[in-house]
């Protein structure tokens, strides 16, 4: 995977490619809406434990595909509050440990009010 960055939009504000392009890619991961709810039902009260628990079951995911966090091209996340996007931030780098995949992050209504946020991601390789 090559980061691309056009000179004619505006760069990334940090921790994320504008855009990803895959040219081997034989394989493609597409990655649903993973939540913040453990095996057990439990859901953390507090938004660090809930994305730390929603980072876990994405690289579930990953793992269960033979693959891991370097693998993802494009992850979406939708936040239930701006206020969330900071942590949301710092947590994200923490656990992709400096791969920078294209991304989206989108504050919005989530299905469960109990949950914080939800994340999505295409992984290729």
């Amino acid at each position: 995977m090559k980061a691309i960055s056009s000179h004619t939009a505006p760069r990334s504000i940090g921790g994320y490619a504008q855009a990803l392009l895959t040219t081997d890619a034989r394989q493609f991961l597409f990655i649903s809406g993973q939540i913040p709810e453990s095996l057990d039902g439990h859901v953390p009260d507090d938004f660090a434990s809930q994305c730390r628990l929603v980072w876990r079951n994405v690289v579930a995911q990953l793992e269960a595909a033979q693959m891991t966090v370097k693998h993802l091209a494009k992850v979406t996340i939708f936040l239930s509050s701006r206020e969330h996007a900071e942590a949301n931030s710092a947590i994200r780098r923490e656990v992709l440990k400096g791969h920078e995949p294209a991304l989206t992050v989108i504050i919005t209504g989530i299905f469960d009010e109990r949950w914080l946020l939800e994340i999505e991601g295409i992984a290729a390789a």
